[in-house]
């Protein structure tokens, strides 16, 4: 007997027919003999719904009133999936994020968990129930409020009860048959990975992949949780996530594993800024009391007749125009000449373990954006990954390209998107 942990996203149970066809396979997964945890999202496009009422209502609304508001979706989800399984003859009961003990520090909108105390799970599960808990959510332990993790949160749940409940894996199911090597709405020769090392499932969801939350694979490294992504409308067998195999058996393992895209950052340069010590780090400092998040920095060689350098940043977009203000009124102490915003850029993330001792991927990666005509304007590397800033109407071309130039095309058949998310 296995412990098993499944996540369904919201395309999987966006109505009552896909509620019960998820039933159906939680059913099947009980009657095997194993022990069933499942968390749920919120069905379909719930949770953007209940954010476009709270807009109507008011333009700011109270941060604790809306993460009371958000975890409304999942509940719904959850007592309807409890339904529908315990309609099939396998007894099932639901549980919020807070019964199910997932604690949380107190930053609503996007609270991290610190702790799953899952007595009531355990519980459930001797009794030979399936346990089905409300993703995307937890509670403060000193204030008892509801908080919900953000995007994604629902992920970051699942993996976070395998690791408190020393699951033997933690499935996710959503509507592509596992990670690829791209995303299959752009690139439909793109091949499914059948194995995944956590540190390249962490730059590929850093750098746009949206099949796997990016914080879920982080806790997922650090307890040691194996993740399995899965179709909830197939039987493929889906990609494995987990440590890197022994050296031994890594001696096949490609070079690359992907090619992942992002068009949800925008850039800011600070022109003319002097090129004195400590000038770069003042300005860092209010970008980082603005509260943003910064992924490449790009500075350049400061011009001998002014004494005067650029530097370029990128960000999520939802941060620029705070970070923008905050700049702007730290101009004339700093003494640069401009800002310049540009939210019309896209990266393209190369990413495989393999990289690393291979000579020449950097320079056959950047003979393919040349072949195919796309101007590179900024460059970030870590050990095994190569991302590129371009133009953000020339990256869906960029990304056919560079996974082309690397063969990662498959000659048959094509990567299938069920519903039409990549969730």
């Amino acid at each position: 007997m296995a412990l098993v942990v499944q996540k369904y996203g919201g395309s999987s149970v966006a109505d009552a027919h896909s509620v019960k066809r998820v039933a159906k396979r939680i059913a099947e997964a009980k009657r095997a003999g194993n022990d069933v945890v499942v968390v749920v999202s919120a069905m379909g496009d719930t949770t953007d719904e209940l954010l476009d009422l709270a807009q109507q209502i008011t333009p700011l609304p109270p941060q604790r009133e809306l993460d009371i508001l958000l975890t409304a979706g999942e509940r719904i989800s959850m007592a309807l999936l409890a339904m529908a399984i315990t309609n099939l003859g396998v007894k099932a009961k639901s549980f919020t994020g807070q019964q199910a003990g997932v604690i949380t520090d107190a930053v609503h909108g996007r609270a991290r968990i610190v702790d799953v105390v899952p007595h009531r799970i355990r519980e459930t599960l001797e009794k030979g129930q399936v346990a089905i808990v409300a993703g995307f959510q937890g509670v403060t332990q000193q204030t008892n409020d509801v908080t919900t993790l953000g995007r994604g949160g629902s992920d970051t749940t699942a993996v976070a009860l395998a690791a408190g409940l020393g699951a033997d894996v933690c499935e996710i199911y959503t509507d592509v048959d596992g990670v690829f090597t791209a995303d299959p709405r752009i690139v439909p020769s793109a091949r499914k990975i059948d194995r995944v090392t956590y540190e390249e499932m962490l730059e590929l969801a850093a750098s746009g992949a949206k099949v796997l939350a990016l914080r879920s694979v982080e806790y997922a490294r650090r307890y040691g949780v194996p993740v399995h992504v899965r179709s909830s409308f197939s039987s493929a067998p889906g990609t494995l996530v987990a440590a890197a195999p022994q050296e031994e058996e890594a001696v096949e393992a490609p070079i690359i594993s992907g090619v992942a895209h992002d068009r949800s950052e925008s850039k800011i340069t600070v022109v003319g800024v002097p090129d004195h010590v400590g000038t770069a780090a003042g300005i860092f400092e209010v970008v980082a009391a603005s509260g943003a998040n910064i992924d490449m920095i790009v500075q350049n060689v400061s011009a001998a007749a002014t004494g005067l350098t650029d530097i370029s940043f990128t960000l999520p977009d939802g941060d620029g125009p705070a970070t923008m203000a905050a700049l702007a009124g730290v101009q004339a102490e700093i003494g640069f000449s401009s800002l310049q915003y540009d939210d019309q850029i896209g990266k393209l993330s190369l990413v495989g373990a393999g990289m690393k001792s291979h000579p020449g991927v950097s320079a056959q990666l950047f003979g393919a954006l040349r072949d195919a005509g796309i101007n590179i304007e900024m460059i970030s590397t870590s050990e095994i990954r190569i991302s590129v800033v371009t133009r953000e109407d020339s990256l869906d071309d960029a990304v056919r390209a560079v996974h082309t130039a690397f063969g990662l095309d498959v000659a048959d058949g094509e990567a299938v998107v069920y519903a039409g998310t990549g969730r």
